[in-house]
């Protein structure tokens, strides 16, 4: 049976999200890969388990994430029943949905009914009576706002969801969406985007005044550009990477070959800063004053551990925010 490390809260921080009473870890766990039916049971369990002793607290998943889509919510449903049900609340579980799930016409976007019908199947999943935040996981041009607020509401009335947040949402959907919300007094709190060096548009030129006059909090993905940021790419593009994996659209040889000299050059500053590179994008993503949290995955335990211990090290000093302006030409 798990017993969680007694120790578990005294390393890890809690920020405040936006201006709700939530507090998430600086770090938190994404499962969007390597917790499908692919992976072994065992190495999810390690994981999961190890997080929590690391005093992360937050969970994120979405309806369609795993392999084959909706895995995850399974096996973290799996696992959950059989090691954390004692410690359901002191956990955060957020799920969404949005992108495709199922075939016809509401297995996506933003329908009332696809909403609900999508919750109800999650919960079920993780066998969940509700998650702590469900998020509408990208805007629906076909669908009024109104529509999907009200449906995001819903579960709010019905006890599935304590908070809501979007992602993938531009700056002025934001705004608006906010406004709508606000009129039904919901718990509208997070906004979850891309985020990290090679790619800040969104958060830094766009959303940024929306959340600061939201009075939303912001949650990043991708901080290390799907591994751009680490040691993987150091000495140019390895055969089995993701950059070699035509499926994988984030991430190309085209997009990695003019990044290669900037990422030696980060490296050697993370090098004078004590950190792993990895460990310095993630701390980068963290000088945002709007940034809670930053989601983090992991293929093994040992990653995780190395992602946490970038909290030895959080601050910049103008010059070291100078020379990453530099080496990434902003």
């Amino acid at each position: 049976m798990y017993v969680a490390n007694q120790q578990r809260y005294e390393k890890m921080t809690y920020r405040k999200t936006g201006k709700s009473g939530l507090r998430l870890p600086l770090l938190s766990l994404g499962l969007w890969q390597n917790f499908g039916d692919y992976d072994p049971i065992s190495n999810q369990r390690e994981i999961l388990r190890g997080a929590f002793d690391m005093g992360i607290t937050h969970f994120d998943l979405a309806n369609n994430y795993g392999g084959p889509a909706g895995a995850a919510e399974k096996n973290f449903g799996r696992i959950f029943k059989e090691d954390f049900q004692t410690y359901r609340d002191e956990m955060i579980i957020s799920t969404k949905a949005g992108y495709y799930m199922w075939e016809g016409p509401y297995g996506e976007w933003g329908s009332r009914k696809s909403i609900i019908a999508s919750c109800d199947q999650s919960l079920k999943r993780m066998g969940l009576d509700y998650v702590d935040i469900f998020y509408h996981h990208r805007s629906d041009p076909d669908t009024p706002l109104e529509e999907t607020a009200e449906a995001l509401m819903q579960l709010v009335r019905q006890g599935k969801t304590l908070y809501i947040g979007i992602s993938n949402y531009n700056g002025e959907d934001t705004k608006k969406m906010s406004a709508i919300l606000r009129e039904m007094n919901a718990p509208f709190i997070i906004h979850q985007m891309r985020y990290n060096m090679f790619s800040r548009e969104l958060l830094e030129e766009d959303l940024a005044p929306v959340l600061e006059e939201t009075g939303l909090g912001a949650i990043t993905f991708s901080p290390l550009a799907q591994g751009l940021l680490t040691k993987r790419y150091l000495h140019g593009i390895p055969e089995d990477s993701r950059a070699h994996r035509k499926e994988i659209p984030f991430l190309s040889e085209d997009q990695v070959a003019p990044t290669l000299g900037k990422i030696k050059q980060l490296q050697d500053l993370a090098d004078l800063r004590g950190q792993t590179l990895a460990q310095m994008a993630l701390a980068w993503n963290l000088r945002q004053e709007s940034v809670t949290s930053v989601l983090v995955g992991a293929s093994r335990l040992s990653q995780l551990e190395e992602s946490v211990r970038m909290m030895d090290n959080l601050s910049f000093s103008p010059e070291e925010e100078q020379k990453i302006e530099q080496i990434l030409g902003h």
